[in-house]
């Protein structure tokens, strides 16, 4: 079965003066899918996004997202895409409804888009009878649903999500991910970046990243069976001992 690629990465690097964060990094990601770009902090994941997001431009090689190319088309890309950061990206002074109009007004939407949305969203997350409720004052993970919801506002064809359940707590974890399927079952494409490896069970594909470079990509299933492990944090760290191995047997 012909699967649509909807964002293609070939022969990526991005270099800081004489640190390379990206190395010759390849992937593909499919219409509709979990991708998990996985990694320690540090791995180069987020210079990665952000390169894929049109905020930052490769040092060589190429790259599409949703058809366009990131050197030339980054404003493109931006109109179709949703991202959520690791903190969430809220106004903490505004309320919750303020902070749908004017990210729908980002977005591009109509005042009466917003409204029909905005109700849609609320009602789904049951946060419509305390829409005025100023964000500053919402636990974690309210804030954290907010953030994936508005991210989704307009409809784009891929969803970003940065690190995006760090800093709470299990349960609410496991809700988000939730949050994540059905998304993926409506048709959005979700490419997310963690350092929890027992997240990576969650995704279709993952790949793993040490020091800048990919060094395994594949299904959960597949990468524990290749390694003989019995979780992704064991191949993680099966992957990063080889690494460190490498090194010295260079040095």
């Amino acid at each position: 079965m012909n699967r649509e690629t909807v964002i293609e990465v070939s022969g990526l690097y991005k270099r800081f003066g004489t640190f390379t964060a990206n190395d010759n990094l390849n992937f593909s990601v499919y219409r509709g899918e979990i991708f998990g770009f996985l990694g320690a902090n540090g791995a180069g994941k987020t210079t990665a996004m952000k390169i894929l997001c049109g905020l930052s431009k490769p040092s060589a090689g190429k790259a599409t997202v949703a058809g366009f190319d990131v050197y030339r088309q980054s404003e493109k890309i931006k109109q179709n895409i949703g991202y959520m950061s690791q903190r969430f990206s809220l106004y903490e002074d505004l309320s919750i409804i303020e902070n749908i109009v004017f990210y729908g007004g980002i977005y591009g939407l109509s005042y009466r888009e917003i409204q029909i949305r905005a109700k849609e969203m609320l009602t789904n997350l049951g946060l419509w009878n305390i829409r005025r409720k100023v964000i500053s004052s919402l636990p974690l993970g309210w804030k954290q649903k907010i953030s994936f919801s508005l991210a989704m506002l307009h409809n784009p064809s891929i969803i970003f999500l940065d690190e995006p359940t760090g800093g709470v707590d299990p349960v609410t974890r496991r809700q988000f991910w939730e949050m994540i399927y059905n998304a993926a079952e409506k048709g959005f494409t979700v490419f997310v970046t963690t350092h929890y490896m027992d997240e990576a069970e969650y995704c279709d594909r993952v790949s793993i990243m040490v020091d800048g470079r990919i060094v395994a990509l594949d299904t959960p299933k597949a990468l524990k069976q290749q390694y003989s492990a019995g979780s992704m944090e064991e191949v993680f760290l099966k992957l990063a001992r080889n690494k460190e191995l490498e090194k010295e047997h260079i040095l």
